[in-house]
């Protein structure tokens, strides 16, 4: 097939979807919304910015910006209410660029803003669009002109993948045809086996910046990790609150803070921890670093007020972890409170705190749970199971496509 993805190439839920359908030999073509490194093995890439993503080269999408989450939740707004404004210039761009292009079918991965973009095509070839976590819940609620696009760009849409069933519904209701097709598996192309998994893969060693930080760890501490970095829909707030409740039932706890290195808003949060050694902010890392921290820690840790499914949550449960995750539909599409995981408040600090406990101290919950949860990824979410299925998604599209033609 010859796919262009239109996408944040600096997202690693994007590199994901994509880099499975290079590798298997389709001719791929990216249009990304924000500066960034081009994938090996790509038919062609250009960058056409939207919404102000021109001044964004650096950090990748999702992870650790500067000013923590009120700078984030600011940054945010700005492009809800101004970033629409920029979309008539990048869709005459998209046009001419696509016009020198000989494609099968065009995908955007998110609604906001790559949806919105490539809804300008629609009718030229077959569009798919992808929803990622908040879409609905956050962005599509954040301004009228956010509104109007997002149903725009549904009732444009051919077919529509989502990660988790939550949006299906959200979709249709605003604007996705019910004709449609549509399919549910994780955004960023499922779960690498060969290292998400309890145990280390035979002949695997950490890196060096893993090694540092499990040297800092006593042999026998439990741990808990919180990987979701600084995001304006993750309560790191309730997190840190709940520390302290954890630290008096279970003292010896360390915890570990990815993407959170550097930050003012975490680091003033230390002198309120009765331990503060113990609460260690770490860097963004690497999938293979992430990988050994999952296995090294019991309880994962995700206070988030609006989510899809998140590769973090993916990830750790597949190495093993108890997940500690905000109560939202889309995450009770894979925990059951108090047999696989846990659902908490993600705005109180006691229930996220009772929850961790729990977690840390009852053993054979942990195993049970965790044996669920392999199973739960093995059957809806592997890496080359989820290729497996959008691929032929992709196949019943253009067919669909044709039909209507």
């Amino acid at each position: 097939m010859r796919i262009a993805f239109v996408a944040d190439i600096r997202s690693p839920i994007a590199r994901g979807w994509i880099e499975p359908f290079i590798e298997a030999g389709h001719a791929v073509h990216i249009i990304s919304t924000f500066p960034g490194e081009p994938l090996e093995g790509l038919a062609s890439f250009t960058e056409i910015p939207v919404a102000f993503a021109g001044a964004g080269r650096g950090a990748a999408s999702g992870s650790r910006a500067p000013g923590g989450a009120r700078a984030i939740g600011l940054r945010s707004a700005l492009r809800h209410w101004l970033g629409p404004l920029t979309l008539p210039g990048a869709r005459r761009r998209l046009l001419q660029h696509l016009s020198r292009l000989d494609l099968d079918l065009l995908h955007a991965l998110r609604i906001p803003f790559e949806g919105m973009l490539a809804a300008a095509v629609a009718g030229r070839v077959p569009l798919v669009l992808s929803v990622w976590g908040n879409d609905f819940t956050l962005h599509a609620v954040s301004s009228p002109g956010m509104a109007a696009l997002t149903r725009q760009a549904l009732k444009r849409a051919d077919a529509l993948c989502a990660d988790c069933a939550r949006d299906l519904r959200l979709a249709r209701l605003w604007g996705l045809p019910e004709t449609s097709p549509t399919l549910v598996l994780p955004g960023g192309g499922g779960v690498d086996r060969a290292i998400f998994r309890p145990e280390a893969p035979s002949g695997w060693a950490p890196g060096a910046r893993v090694r540092a930080i499990l040297g800092d760890l006593p042999p026998d501490a439990p741990v808990v990790i919180n990987p979701r970095g600084f995001r304006g829909y993750v309560r790191n707030d309730t997190f840190f609150r709940a520390v302290p409740m954890i630290l008096q039932a279970v003292p010896e706890t360390h915890f570990l803070c990815v993407g959170m290195q550097g930050e003012a808003q975490a680091e003033r949060w230390l002198p309120r921890i009765p331990t503060p050694e113990q609460l260690h902010l770490l860097p963004q890392l690497k999938r293979e670093e992430l990988a050994d921290l999952y296995r090294r820690a019991q309880v994962a840790v995700s206070p988030s007020e609006h989510d899809g499914t998140p590769n973090t949550f993916l990830e750790a449960i597949a190495c093993g972890c108890f997940p500690v995750v905000g109560d939202l539909e889309s995450l009770r599409e894979w925990v059951k409170h108090g047999v696989n995981g846990a659902l908490i408040d993600p705005g109180d600090p006691r229930e996220l705190a009772m929850a961790v406990i729990l977690g840390l101290q009852d053993g054979e919950l942990r195993r049970r749970a965790a044996e669920m949860n392999q199973a739960q990824i093995e059957s809806r979410a592997e890496r080359r199971w989820t290729f497996e299925q959008a691929q032929a998604f992709y196949a019943r599209v253009l067919g669909f496509a044709g039909k209507g033609s």
